[in-house]
Formats: C-alpha cells, sequence, structure tokens
C-alpha cells in the first residue's frame, strides 16, 4: 500500500467511526447507477454500468463446441475479466491477476447457481461426426473505469447483457448470425450486493476509498426471494448477526437492481 492509500485509508476508518462516508450516502445506498445496453454491434448481448465512477462494460458470444465429458447434454459458459490498464493506475498490462481472476468467478458464479443461462437448454445434438454439440456462452467483463466496487457493477451489465442477448440461428450445421432464435435461456436474474466492513460499521457499494480502508467485504448474490451465492474477501471477520443484516439488505437491494434491468 503507498503513502496516499495510507491517507485513505485513515481517512476513511476516521469517518467510520462517526457513521460518515466521504460522499454522504446513507450506509444502505448506491452511488447514481445508469445502464445502457446494445452497444457493442459485434456481441450478441452487451450493456454498460455506471455506477458512481466505476464502469464496466460486458459482452455475451455465442458458439457452438463440445460439451464437458462429465455434462454431455449441457451448453458452456464461461466468464472472463478484463482489467484494461487505462481504468485505474493499480492495473497493469500482462497475464490475468488475481484481482480479475476473482471478478469473473464472483460474478460467474452468481450467473450459475441461479441458473441465470439455462445451460440445460443449450444442448443442440449429434453433429456431423456424431458426438454430442452444444451451445457456448461466453461472457467478456471489461473495467472501463475504477472506483470501487467492481462487483456490482460487473454483475449487473453481466445480466443485462444475458438478457438482451439474441441467440444466432444454428442450421447445417452452421451458425448464421444474420439470422437468430431468441434470447439465451434464462430462469432466473443474478445481481450481486457488496458490503465493505469498516471497523465496527458495514456500507454497501463501497467505493475504491472505502475498499482501501475496508477489514473485509462480503458479497451475496440474490434473485427474487433467494440467496443463490456468497462470498467474502479480506482478513477480517463477520459476525452472524452482521451476515443476517448483509444478505437481508442484499435481497431488498437486490430487487432495486433488478429493476434496472432491460426488459
Amino acid at each position: 500500500m503507498n503513502i496516499l492509500d495510507e491517507v485513505k485509508k485513515e481517512f476513511v476508518r476516521d469517518l467510520a467511526q462517526s457513521g460518515k462516508r466521504a460522499d454522504e450516502r446513507s450506509p444502505e445506498e448506491y452511488r447514481k447507477i445508469s445502464l445502457e445496453h446494445g452497444l457493442i454491434t459485434t456481441a450478441e448481448g452487451s450493456a454498460q454500468v455506471k455506477m458512481g465512477k466505476t464502469q464496466v462494460l460486458a459482452g455475451v458470444k455465442l458458439g457452438t463446441g463440445m460439451p464437458f465429458p462429465d455434462r454431455p447434454k449441457e451448453g458452456v459458459f464461461s466468464t472472463n475479466a478484463e482489467f484494461l490498464p487505462l481504468a485505474s493506475p493499480t492495473f497493469e498490462s500482462g497475464p490475468p491477476s488475481e484481482e480479475s481472476i476473482e471478478l469473473a468467478r464472483v460474478v460467474d458464479r452468481g450467473i450459475r447457481s441461479s441458473n441465470a443461462v439455462d445451460v440445460a437448454s443449450l444442448f443442440i445434438g449429434e453433429g456431423p461426426d456424431g458426438k454430442s454439440l452444444v451451445w457456448s456462452v461466453f461472457l467478456d467483463l471489461y473495467i472501463l473505469d475504477h472506483d470501487g466496487n467492481l462487483i456490482d457493477a460487473a454483475a449487473l451489465a453481466a445480466m443485462a447483457a444475458i438478457r438482451t442477448a439474441q441467440m444466432p440461428k444454428f442450421e447445417d450445421g452452421k451458425v448464421i448470425r444474420t439470422e437468430t432464435t431468441g434470447k439465451i435461456p434464462s430462469k432466473n436474474d443474478s445481481v450481486e450486493c457488496t458490503f465493505a466492513k469498516i471497523g465496527d460499521r458495514i456500507y454497501l457499494d463501497p467505493s475504491y476509498d472505502e475498499e482501501v480502508g475496508m477489514d473485509c467485504r462480503f458479497t451475496a448474490a440474490t434473485t427474487p426471494g433467494h440467496i443463490c451465492a456468497c462470498q467474502k474477501g479480506g482478513r477480517g471477520a463477520l459476525t452472524t448477526k452482521e451476515l443476517d443484516y448483509c444478505m437481508d439488505l442484499a435481497l431488498r437491494k437486490g430487487d432495486e437492481l433488478r429493476r434496472l434491468l432491460p426488459g
């Protein structure tokens, strides 16, 4: 941690002792959120989310391929996150960082556990060689600007891109991208809510400075009325009462986030 981050950490923790935040939000308040979709014309689906100054772009592409050997009748879903160096001075070019791998996994887990992409409905049949053929759904996340809480912004952008994606037509063993057959099969809309614990305070939607000063982070992925996945980060601990609070609030705030999704 550099000297500037040390200063930010102390400032954030001093504010937290009095229950305040630098941007004057309440502990249960998100920053301003905006969502646009259909921005990438070469993708089957795309969406960009701005959460405060944090910006994440999600793109969905579909192709065909072989299923995993242990799931011969299911499609393939994979998530990748790319931290563009221009988005933050902490991002560097090169192989995927631990942070980008973690982000992809947390978003992926929320989508899988909720059946936001119903992979069981992505089976096509036997290919010309007699082997099983399935749809493969590739979700790519691009961090355009990092000012904290990449998880919630990425999860919301991902869900919007999935909801608006159109499946290309498959005919005579070929993918015809100029024609579509409908949306990606989905059983639920999954969103994620992230909390930072700073001292004995819990804050929803931590900014970058709050992430620098936090003891730990907790994320809950939800569908309407259900918690479908959880992730904790950082060395600090949460009490049972604090976990209950976070999960209850995640269910309520999750409904608010879902109302932002395109129809």
